[in-house]
């Protein structure tokens, strides 16, 4: 029978816990309001941002025309309509070229792929490619889709530059989302007789959604919002008819630009509208995402 020795209080003075407790709670306190401090930063500055803005394009946003119309030469004349309708279509392409392809791939790296050394530098690899600046995405666009292709500066070219520069941070999130579900749920599954494919199907992809539309969220705004790899791949600043598939094409982004490059001071008046509209357009794309993705939670 084991022998039970009583504790000795001593090697462990009340007072000494107390106070170590105590500097704990200190240094949280005083990360708490560093963390906090930087969160009212932020909001100080977007805050900022949006009252100038606001204050420079709100007239020109509720003028008639501005949504409807095609651009002018006059700054208080026209609209950005051309841009719009491109940018709502370049984010639908973006989006059924990019979420079942990136899903795809986070799906077989995750649930198929052997964990042997050429996995991981694909893995590492993608990785890479989520930090690379478009600019870049930009010429492997001209090179492969204007010229190899023969697309030529048309929207398809432009939508399919963008999805290279989704897809990256798409299959990133879309692992981790995928990692994230507990792997008692599967081994549940398998001990019910379910297959591999019913058991991702239906149990890991439910799970993974939510995190897995947070990367689509964060993916298409950027996509959206950007504007260096659509100048090289040839978006226009100037256009007066809704843009096909094949045709050329303009943007918001790049509309903007076109308006703060000119010299009359009324176009910087539309090119904070234009901002205006641009920021409302990615607030419903985050919004209908966000949507979704509570959905599934419950």
């Amino acid at each position: 029978m084991a022998t039970i020795y009583p504790r000795d209080d001593s090697q462990f003075p009340a007072t000494e816990f107390t106070d170590n407790v105590d500097k704990r709670e200190n240094i949280g306190k005083v990360f708490e309001i560093l963390f906090l401090l930087g969160l009212l930063i932020g909001l100080f500055v977007l805050a900022l941002l949006l009252f100038d803005v606001l204050r420079d394009g709100l007239g020109r946003f509720l003028s008639p025309g501005f949504l409807t119309e095609t651009p002018s030469r006059f700054p208080d004349q026209g609209g950005i309509r051309p841009a719009i309708v491109s940018s709502v279509l370049l984010g639908i392409i973006v989006i059924l070229i990019t979420v079942p392809i990136g899903v795809g791939a986070a799906l077989y790296l995750e649930e198929y792929a052997p964990k042997i050394w050429w996995t991981a530098i694909i893995e590492i690899n993608i990785s890479n490619l989520a930090g690379v600046p478009s600019i870049v995405y930009g010429l492997l666009g001209l090179g492969v889709f204007n010229y190899l292709l023969g697309f030529g500066p048309t929207l398809i070219s432009g939508a399919l530059t963008l999805s290279l520069l989704s897809l990256p941070v798409i299959i990133v999130t879309a692992r981790e989302a995928i990692r994230a579900v507990s792997d008692s749920l599967r081994y549940a599954s398998y001990g019910l007789g379910v297959t591999k494919w019913q058991t991702v199907s239906n149990h890991v992809i439910p799970y993974a959604i939510p995190g897995i539309l947070t990367g689509v969220i964060i993916s298409v705004s950027r996509a959206i919002g950007d504007a260096a790899s659509l100048i090289v791949v040839g978006a226009v600043g100037f256009l007066t008819f809704n843009p096909g598939l094949f045709q050329r094409f303009m943007a918001l982004p790049i509309q903007i630009y076109s308006y703060i490059t000119r010299p009359e001071p009324g176009f910087v008046n539309a090119a904070a509208a234009t901002i205006i509209v641009l920021i409302l357009l990615v607030l419903a794309l985050n919004g209908l995402a966000i949507y979704i993705r509570q959905r599934f939670y419950h």
